[in-house]
């Protein structure tokens, strides 16, 4: 019973990628018949050994921006190299266990730059969708548009046509209907129409000519030493987006299924896929979510069910693949304009202008990053400020006190405290003592009056310290006792105190003045005061 669901699922999923595949292929500035191969090829081979139930990998809109500007920089023999190398570190990325670090990659920047692909990819198919003739569309957004503005003159009213009937039937068959997948429908209908009236459009196969029948014979591609330098940043990038949208997607299967994936098993699979795509001339491949989710609700449950998808495409290319060249390119264009809609987070786009201004400082820096600039700079930018922002929020709840006589008060029990007998001055660490608190840590300390006999480091609120922390607190305990003043540290337990051993600090102050808690250490001082 779970088999011929599978089965269902699969075949329903094959049909729904044939248009996606290709379309993104395109998009991507390779050929037709590079999206078929990257979803038959990788999108079996991950099925097979992936660490999500129901993943369907192949050729994403994500992939997009990042692919047309390698293939423009360095043709496809680069993209095939590139591609390669982001399998191998996506696999070490796998075997190191680093699947569950991506997770802490910030929302606001995957809405940011997942916007910003949409906005890219739409400006892209303008030229398709209005039947304007460019020779050569430049890589920067703005130039784009202004080399569409430029052309507005020499719309085709027949592509425009297209576009419209194959929008409308996108858009509005999913009203009557969710079990033929629109994109086909307008795919057939779109071709039909041109066919029929003879309409004067391009097609696959004026642009591109036939589309083969069948897959390519394997061939590993030749690099130099001088060329993988030049390849390694593309082909972070590629690892880098290839990993957070293919867990992205599992953890979107996982909330629709009730299952739990393995990430770095799926990180592995995703990597073994990349790796086999460029030797069958693929393009990169990772998990998506749109196809995911078609999978789960028309039946999948298994593996199975994406392996049955990329056999279906197989059979498709085989069968039909002579057809495939009377697409026309409108069409295509409108599909994915469909998938930068879709793919556009609007709603959690505007949703940001209600969050914290940290998080809506990141949405858009990373946003216009992606689409005037590069998408691998947004990452790398929006992960550094996304890390310095919440370094910035977490020294607001973070540092030390100077505690007076009238503060001893200890809020669980309500009792109050001894108070500090003169000569003693207590300090309180409360929250992280981080690198980003330490200066501050530094500045409050320097508020005791003269030289105190005894200063007390009450560290009970202390959640944890990193070495700068650590040396922090080395430097006090030095200073203090070269100046003469004794040094007491009480309630000092847990990770805190794990660190300061490991790191020998604790070798610097003796066990016998070391507390439990603060009223213990006061309770001390006023012994060795007296």
């Amino acid at each position: 019973k779970t088999f011929v669901s599978d089965l269902i699922a699969g075949v329903i999923v094959g049909v729904v990628a044939l248009p996606l595949a290709i379309a993104f292929a395109i998009a991507s500035g390779v050929k037709p018949e590079q999206g078929l191969y990257t979803a038959v090829i990788a999108g079996f081979v991950i099925a097979l050994l992936g660490g999500s139930r129901v993943q369907i990998s192949g050729p994403t809109g994500a992939f997009i921006v990042v692919v047309y500007s390698i293939v423009q920089e360095f043709g496809y023999s680069g993209l095939a190299i590139a591609t390669l190398m982001a399998g191998v570190i996506m696999i070490a990325m796998g075997l190191l266990r680093l699947g569950a670090l991506l997770k802490f990659v910030p929302y606001p920047l995957t809405v940011g730059f997942t916007s910003g692909i949409a906005l890219i990819i739409f400006t892209s198919q303008i030229p398709d969708v209005l039947g304007i003739h460019v020779a050569k569309m430049p890589a920067e957004f703005i130039a784009k548009w202004s080399v569409v503005f430029q052309s507005l003159g020499s719309i085709n009213i027949s592509a425009c046509l297209v576009t419209a009937l194959s929008l409308v039937t996108i858009f509005i068959l999913p009203r009557f209907t969710r079990k033929v997948p629109g994109s086909l429908v307008a795919l057939v209908l779109g071709t039909v129409v041109v066919y029929l009236f003879n309409l004067p459009v391009d097609t696959i196969g004026s642009r591109f000519g036939e589309v083969p029948n069948g897959l390519p014979s394997p061939s590993i591609p030749s690099v130099t030493f001088d060329e993988a330098l030049k390849l390694i940043r593309p082909a972070i990038a590629i690892a880098l987006l290839g990993s957070i949208e293919s867990l992205l997607s599992a953890v979107v299967a996982d909330g629709m299924m009730g299952t739990r994936h393995r990430s770095n098993t799926e990180l592995i699979a995703q990597g073994i896929g990349n790796i086999i795509s460029p030797i069958f001339q693929g393009i990169p491949a990772t998990g998506a979510i749109a196809r995911t989710a078609t999978n789960i609700k028309v039946g999948g449950k298994t593996p199975i069910s994406a392996m049955v998808h990329s056999v279906v495409l197989l059979l498709i290319m085989i069968l039909l693949a002579p057809l495939a060249k009377m697409i026309p390119m409108p069409t295509l264009a409108a599909i994915l304009v469909f998938a930068a809609w879709n793919m556009s987070e609007r709603h959690s786009f505007v949703s940001m202008f209600k969050s914290t201004s940290s998080d809506l400082l990141i949405m858009i820096v990373t946003f216009l990053l992606t689409v005037l600039v590069d998408l691998t700079v947004a990452i790398e930018v929006g992960i550094v400020l996304s890390a310095v922002l919440f370094m910035n929020q977490m020294s607001k709840v973070s540092g030390v006190d100077r505690l007076g006589s009238d503060l001893y008060e200890d809020k669980d029990r309500d009792v109050l405290l001894s108070s500090p007998p003169s000569g003693v001055e207590v300090f309180q660490v409360y929250g992280p003592l981080f690198f980003g608190v330490v200066d501050a840590f530094r500045n409050v300390l320097m508020q005791t009056k003269g030289k105190p006999r005894i200063l007390i480091l009450d560290m009970s609120e202390a959640l944890t310290l990193d070495a700068s922390g650590a040396r922090a607190i080395e430097e006090l305990i030095k200073n203090s006792e070269g100046q003469g003043t004794k040094i007491l540290i009480s309630g000092l337990d847990g990770e805190p105190r794990a660190m300061l051993s490991r790191l020998g600090v604790l070798d610097f102050i003796s066990s016998e003045r070391l507390f439990n808690n603060l009223e213990m250490a006061l309770t001390h001082s006023k012994r060795l005061v007296s």
